[in-house]
C-alpha cells in the first residue's frame, strides 16, 4: 500500500511547492482541493498538511474544511492560512494584522523539545507571508515559536496531532522549513521515505494493469518528455496493445517530424505519423486570440485522434502525457483559466474513448527521473519542454504558413546555438517569439522594413516559477547575427527577460 501525505489545497500559490519539498524527501503526497478529501476513502495516508489561501479565514465565503474530523484520524500541519484555519475554528482568534507580516523573519524562541522543532533553534531564518495574524490561541494549544513581531509563529494542541506555523516552511527562504516538513512528515507521521522514480514505476505499471485490463489505447505523441515517457510507461503496462499517433499540425521545430519519428524507432514503439497540417492551417486562418488558438488546435487534436483510433479495432482509451502543472494551470482551486492546455478538462462524449494520464500527478523534473530510470535515451529525456499547440502560441497574431517557416528558421539557428555553445543543458526551457511589429532596419545600402522576434529562455525546476537565463551577451550577438542574416523576413532580435511570476514562460 502507498504511503501518502494529502495537502489540501485553499488557493495558495505556493501549494504545489508543499508537494515539491515533501517528495523531495522521498515521500508521496497527493494535492487535492480543500473539500475533496476522501473521507470513507482513506487507504494509505498517514498525515495532512493545510495550504495557505488568499483569503481570512473570517470571511463569510472562506474555504473550510472539518478540522475536528481530520484531527481525529490523522497528524495535521497547517500553514498559514492553515493554521489559522486550525486556531480560529477551535476557539482562538484571528485579526487583520496592523501592518502586512512579509518577509524574512528570525525565530526569536524555539520549543526544540517538540517533535516539529527538532533540530531547530532560535535564530532560524523563515519567511512570513499574511495579512491576517492570530491574536489568541484554543485553550488546548500551546507556542512553539515566536519572532519579535509575532507571537504564534507556530503552535501545537496539547491533546490532538495537531501543529500549526504562521510562516512558509516550503519556500526557499525558510532555512529550516525542510527540516520542519521533514520532522513532521517522518517524525510526526512515521513516512518511510521509500518514494522514488523507481517505486512510481513499479506502482503506476501495477496500476495501469488493472485499469486497463485486455483494452486497447491510442497516445498522443508529442515529441517531448512527457508523452515519451509516457508511452515507455505504457508499453512496459499493456506492451503492443498500445498505438501511438504523433501529428504533425504543422507547426513543429524545423525538421521535428522526422527526427522525432525516428528517436522512437530506438524505444519499441508502435508509432503512426499523421500529417494534419493542412487541416490545422485552415481553422486557424484568421485566429489572433491565444485562448482560441489553444482551443481550436486542441480541438483538432482530438478530432485527428478520433479519426485514427477508429482505424484501431476496438480502441477504448486515448492516452496522453499530462503532467501536474498543466493541470495547475489550467484551472485553480478559486476557478480561474491561466491558460487552456489541449490535453486537460476531458474528451467529447461522441470519441468514447476514456483517458488515461500516468503522469498526471508528477512534475517535470520527477517525469525526467521516471524516464531515466526507463533506461529511455538521454538526448529524449533532456529535451526542453515544448507546447502541444507548437509553434501556433509562439507566433503573436494570426497563423500563416510564412510565419511559420520565419519562425522555425529563427528559432532553429538559436536551439542550436544553445547546443553548439554547451549551454542548452542550463536552461530549462528556449525558444523565439514572431512578434506582431515590424520595424525599419538597414540591409546592406537599402532600407528594410521587417518583423521582429523575441528570445526567450528560461531557468527553473519544475516550471511553477521560472527565471529569465542570463546568456553571455557574446552568444545573444552572435545569434541575433546569425538569425538577421538568414532568415528572410526578419531584421530585428530583442531578448525576454521577464521572470515567472509575473510573467508566463510562453507568451501566449
Amino acid at each position: 500500500m502507498q504511503e501518502k501525505i494529502i495537502i489540501l489545497d485553499f488557493g495558495s500559490q505556493t501549494t504545489q511547492l508543499i508537494a515539491r519539498r515533501v517528495r523531495e524527501l522521498n515521500i508521496y503526497c497527493e494535492i487535492i482541493p480543500y473539500n475533496k478529501f476522501p473521507f470513507g476513502d482513506e487507504e494509505g495516508i498517514i498525515g495532512v498538511i493545510l495550504s495557505g489561501s488568499p483569503l481570512s479565514v473570517y470571511d463569510k465565503d472562506a474555504f473550510r474544511v472539518d478540522i475536528t474530523r481530520l484531527a481525529a484520524a490523522y497528524p495535521l500541519l497547517g500553514i498559514c492560512y492553515g493554521a489559522q484555519l486550525m486556531a480560529y475554528t477551535l476557539g482562538g482568534n484571528v485579526e487583520p494584522a496592523p501592518t502586512r507580516e512579509y518577509g524574512r523573519a528570525c525565530l526569536a524562541e524555539v520549543d526544540s523539545d517538540d517533535l516539529l522543532f527538532k533540530g531547530i533553534d532560535a535564530g532560524a531564518q523563515v519567511w512570513m507571508s499574511h495579512g491576517d495574524t492570530i491574536t489568541a490561541l484554543p485553550d488546548d494549544f500551546k507556542v512553539l515559536a515566536s519572532t519579535p513581531e509575532v507571537r504564534f509563529a507556530a503552535f501545537r494542541s496539547t491533546t490532538r496531532r495537531m501543529w500549526g506555523v504562521q510562516f512558509h516552511p516550503e519556500v526557499f527562504h525558510s532555512t529550516c522549513g525542510m527540516d520542519l516538513l521533514r520532522n513532521f512528515a517522518v517524525s510526526i507521521c512515521g513516512a518511510h521515505c521509500t518514494w522514488s522514480a523507481e517505486s512510481f514505476i513499479d506502482s503506476t505499471v501495477d496500476e495501469l494493469r488493472r485499469q486497463l485490463g485486455n483494452d486497447k489505447v491510442v497516445l498522443g505523441l508529442s515529441g517531448g518528455v512527457d508523452s515519451s515517457v509516457a508511452a515507455v510507461l505504457l508499453n512496459r503496462a499493456i506492451g503492443s496493445r498500445l498505438t501511438c499517433i504523433f501529428v504533425d499540425h504543422g507547426m513543429l521545430r524545423k525538421d521535428e517530424f522526422t527526427s522525432v519519428l525516428r528517436d522512437y524507432e530506438c524505444l519499441g514503439l508502435n508509432v503512426v505519423g499523421v500529417d494534419a497540417s493542412a487541416r490545422f492551417f485552415k481553422d486557424l486562418e484568421g485566429v489572433t486570440d491565444p485562448e482560441k488558438k489553444r482551443k481550436i488546435i486542441g480541438a483538432d487534436f482530438i478530432k485527428v485522434f478520433d479519426e485514427e483510433a477508429h482505424k484501431i479495432e476496438d480502441v477504448r482509451w486515448l492516452a496522453q502525457g499530462t503532467i501536474y502543472p498543466d493541470c495547475i494551470e489550467s484551472l485553480s482551486i478559486t476557478g480561474t483559466v491561466i491558460k487552456s492546455h489541449h490535453n486537460v478538462g476531458g474528451l467529447p462524449e461522441k470519441m468514447n474513448l476514456r483517458l488515461c494520464e500516468p503522469l498526471r500527478l508528477l512534475f517535470k523534473d520527477e517525469v525526467r527521473a521516471v524516464g531515466r530510470a526507463l533506461g529511455m535515451p538521454e538526448h529524449l529525456i533532456s529535451r526542453h519542454p515544448f507546447p502541444g499547440p507548437g509553434l501556433a502560441v509562439r507566433i503573436l497574431g494570426d497563423i500563416t504558413p510564412e510565419k511559420v517557416r520565419i519562425l522555425q528558421e529563427a528559432d532553429h539557428i538559436f536551439i542550436q546555438g544553445l547546443r553548439d555553445s554547451g549551454l542548452y543543458d542550463k536552461v530549462w526551457q528556449a525558444g523565439v517569439i514572431l512578434l506582431p511589429v515590424q520595424s525599419v532596419g538597414v540591409m546592406g545600402d537599402e532600407r528594410t522594413y521587417e518583423r521582429a522576434v523575441a528570445l526567450r529562455a528560461v531557468t527553473s525546476t519544475d516550471a511553477m516559477t521560472a527565471d529569465w537565463a542570463h546568456l553571455p551577451y557574446e552568444f545573444l550577438a552572435g545569434v541575433s547575427n546569425e538569425i538577421i542574416r538568414k532568415v528572410r523576413g526578419v531584421n530585428r532580435v530583442c531578448y525576454d527577460i521577464s521572470s515567472k511570476p509575473p510573467a508566463t514562460i510562453e507568451w501566449e
